[in-house]
């Protein structure tokens, strides 16, 4: 049997009710605290699992290239997706980058800016 979650909007506490499907929209949801019926449902976000190969398959896709090469925005975004996607932290000075790419900074400015991080035209898309 579905467990839903609620809140009540009189005493503000959270609770659970088990019903079935027919039972839901058919059932009132009872606060257990206040025996109040002025409830709202809590939709939760959800996790789809995907498999590398999905996520790899994601990531060979042409689109995701369009206008890397003219617009540091577009590839910070492409590189940020593409390190989620395979689930890796790269660490700070990775994720500094990416955030200068996504405020629009050249890759030219960066490497001037963090000579320390030995970033050449090829690391930085060929920009």
């Amino acid at each position: 049997m579905p467990q839903y979650e609620f809140v009540c909007l009189d005493c503000k506490k959270p609770f659970e009710v088990f019903m079935s499907y027919t039972e839901y929209g058919e059932k009132e949801a009872q606060c257990p605290q206040c025996d109040g019926l002025e409830v709202q449902r809590i939709i939760r976000p959800i996790r789809v699992a995907r498999s590398e190969e999905s996520r790899l398959e994601d990531l060979a896709d042409p689109s995701m290239l369009a206008g890397i090469e003219d617009d540091p925005k577009a590839l910070g975004n492409m590189m940020r997706k593409m390190s989620n996607e395979l689930g890796e932290d790269l660490g700070p000075e990775f994720d500094e980058v990416i955030d200068r790419l996504e405020k629009g900074q050249s890759p030219e400015d960066i490497e001037k800016d963090l000579p320390d991080l030995g970033l050449g035209d090829d690391d930085l898309g060929g920009m």
